[in-house]
Parts: C-alpha cells; structure tokens; sequence
C-alpha cells in the first residue's frame, strides 16, 4: 500500500456500491470509490484523493462490464449531481437500496424486519414534479445557465434537458436559461421553483431586485407559452406573489376520492405516481377500522389525514408549521371531511405536545423530516397503539428510531421495504409497520 500514489492507475474488481452510488473496490485491503463503476465490473482507475481510511479514483476504462449496466438515458449524466444511477438498470437500483436499508436496519438499529415488503416503484423518468433549479449567468460564457449543480463541483450544470422532470416542463433549464438571459436583472435571480399540480404549474422566480416591466413583460409571456403561473418571490417564502392571475394548484390522492391543495413553495412528494401508491400502502398496513383515532405526526397537508379519515372514527394530524396545518384544515373542509383534527405543535419537544396527546390514539402514522423522529417514538412507548407505519426518508434515522421501539420490548417490526421516490438516485425512501407486542 506504501506505493500507492495521486495519479497511480491500478485494474480493480468492484464489489459493492457505496450509498452515494459510487462503486467500491479494494487495494491491499483499503476501500477505493469509483465514481460510475459498478459491483461485479473489473475496471482500471485513476487515485484521485487519498484519505487515511479511503481513496477516491475516477473511472478510466471498464474491462469487464456488470449485466446490470445500462446506457444513461440523459446526456449530461455523469455532469450534473441531480441523478448518479442511470447506468444503472432500474430492478438493479431497486435491490441496492433495499440492501442499504436491511444494512442500516442491522447496522444501526440492530433489527431486522420480519417481512421484507416487496418494493414500490412507478415509472423511472418523467416523474418529478417539484424541483428547484439554480440559475446563475456567467460571464466568462457570457449567457445564463439552469439546472442543477455538478456532481463534483460547486457549479451549475449546463442542462438542455432535464430526463427526470415530468415531460411537459423537461426541457425547463434551457427554457429558462433563455428567458432569464434577456432580462435587466438576468444576474440576480439565483433560482426558480417548479411545482406541478394535476391540471395547472407553478414556477417561482427568485429575485433579488425588482424586474423592469420589460422584464415582467418577459415573464408573463413565458408563464403563458408554458402553461404555468409565474410568481416572484423577493424575499423569504411569504413573499411569494403571483404574477397576474394563478389557478389554484391541488393533486387527487387515495384513488381520486380526496383532492389536497397546495401552496407553490409548499412541500408535496414530488413523485405523483409514487405518492398515490405510498398513501395506499399506509393504509393497507395501519388498517384503520371506523371505531379507531389515528394520530397522524408530520402531517402536512393532510397527504395520509384525509384518507385516513374516510376509514377511522378521528384522525388528528399535527405537524410543526402553522401555514401547512391551515391548508390542511381547508382541504379536510374541501373534501367534506369532518372527523380530522388539525393541531400546530413541534414534534421534536414532546413537553410541549398539548391536549390531543393526553388521549392515547389506536394507531400512529408517521411521517418526519430527515432528523427521524426520536422524541415522538419515546413517546410512543407511553401511548402504546397497536400500529405504528413509519414513512421515512432517511433509512439511517429510522433504523435508529427502530432500535428505540423495539429494543423497549414494547414493538417489534414486522415489515419493512423500500419506496423508490426518486429513481435514477441514490435517495432512499422507506415504509415500516411496527406491531406492538402481545
């Protein structure tokens, strides 16, 4: 290992993929990442980084190609960070990250689920419905660039086309590059947000000074040639205005029975498709009978609530910010539901929980940011339901969180899969069902 140096080219087997979608070799026991190799390749690198326990190399040929490698559908992948699995064949993608997640299960929570779920999947491209794009012009190449940022460097990409965006806006970063370079403030708006609804969108331009009317001019004309509301936001996220008229953005969830609307910076999963057959999925596994009170912790916008109220007898959401608990409360009176309580609280300070936690609910629903929710499952030990469906986003919060249920003797995780909210990435979304113990 001593001669190993900066530059030095080695032939390597690949066997394993790290979870930022780098392949992982071995020199003389120490651990290599190739950025686009994959596990069961033999390939030739380059050391580019030494670490004390790691080395980083790029790809210089590949010798022997794994079955599961693909071409990338995008043309800038391996530039742009947005996605770093196109090479990737989507069954392979699938059973990656659920070894990552059984890994972080034992690894971290020292448990294992009893069952396995099969994963959930929707289509691999053309889902994303929210993104937020950075726009910068830069001078050296005298034009405006959109998209996203490099995988190895802090720079934007330069994107025509964006594969994982639904189709209708995929061409977005170009557009906006375009429109954005013939504007008087072309150098500061440092980013524009996409959301998309079922029948209307949203783009929101970040400004740091006010448009001319030339410039308003400019944007309203691009609203109307691609079918989205524009809104400017001149500084923080209750600034977001629209420009002109703007039809209301809403999505239909548990099979179209519920419509949840929403604000063009609020959060929505960004994969319709996905979303649908999440909430499902919840449902199935918490299993609600009409004599129950559900407690549904982060909820939002009432993305699970309101389905969960068509079956249970209450269902009480809390989430933490005061603008998403009365959007939630409007679209429970939109659909016609009555039996969902809507309540402001930070769930990561359980002293503070106020009177809707004093009753002890049947069954629990969570759904918490990256953190996990550590607080809430102490808690849960105390309230005891019999049903616990935890939707996360980060495999390593929940495997800790799990540990804390089951390693009380009060829980054990009956099942547990993957849910793949962003294919083409390494992002890793997953569903648990914890049952309390007889």
């Amino acid at each position: 290992m001593a001669g190993l140096t900066r530059g030095e080219r080695r032939e390597v087997e690949v066997t394993a993929l790290a979870h930022d979608g780098r392949g992982v070799a071995r020199i003389d026991g120490k651990a290599v990442f190739v950025a686009g190799a994959l596990p069961g390749e033999r390939v030739e690198i380059e050391i580019t980084r030494r670490r004390r326990h790691l080395d980083e190399a790029r790809l210089v040929a590949i010798l022997a190609a794994s079955p599961d490698r693909v071409e990338p559908r995008c043309a800038h992948f391996g530039v742009c960070g947005g996605c770093s699995l196109q090479h990737l064949a989507g069954d392979a993608q699938l059973a990656a990250k659920q070894t990552q997640l059984l890994e972080d299960f034992e690894r971290i929570g020292r448990v294992r689920p009893a069952t396995v779920l099969a994963p959930l999947a929707g289509p691999p491209f053309g889902y994303r419905r929210r993104a937020r794009l950075g726009i910068r012009y830069v001078r050296k190449k005298g034009r405006v660039l959109a998209g996203f940022r490099e995988r190895d460097a802090p720079y934007l990409a330069d994107l025509a086309r964006c594969e994982v965006l639904v189709e209708r806006f995929a061409t977005l970063p170009r557009d906006l590059a375009a429109l954005v370079e013939g504007l008087s403030i072309r150098e500061r708006v440092p980013q524009v947000e996409l959301a998309v609804a079922d029948a209307a969108a949203a783009l929101v331009f970040r400004v740091m000074d006010p448009p001319s009317p030339a410039d308003l001019e400019r944007l309203a004309a691009f609203g109307r040639e691609v079918g989205a509301a524009v809104h400017l936001q001149p500084g923080g996220l209750d600034s977001v205005r629209p420009l002109g008229e703007a039809p209301p953005l809403d999505y239909a969830v548990d099979g179209g029975a519920v419509r949840i609307g929403f604000a063009p910076v609020d959060f929505v999963q960004v994969n319709g498709a996905l979303n649908e057959a999440m909430v499902q999925a919840a449902i199935a596994a918490l299993d609600p009978g009409p004599a129950d009170r559900v407690l549904d912790l982060f909820c939002g916008l009432g993305n699970f609530t309101l389905p969960l109220a068509r079956r249970a007898a209450q269902v009480v959401g809390v989430e933490g910010d005061p603008g998403l608990v009365e959007r939630a409360r409007d679209n429970a009176r939109r659909n016609g539901i009555d039996n969902a309580r809507f309540h402001v609280a930070n769930l990561f300070e359980p002293a503070s929980f106020g009177d809707w936690a004093r009753e002890p609910p049947d069954l629990v629903l969570l759904d918490p940011p990256r953190a996990g929710a550590r607080e809430v499952a102490e808690r849960l030990l105390d309230w005891r339901p019999r049903r616990v469906v935890y939707i996360s986003c980060h495999p390593g919060s929940l495997a800790r969180d799990a540990s804390v249920l089951v390693d009380a003797g009060t829980y054990e995780l009956a099942a547990a899969g993957v849910m793949d909210m962003f294919p083409q990435t390494t992002h890793l979304e997953a569903i648990a069902v914890f049952e309390r113990r007889r």
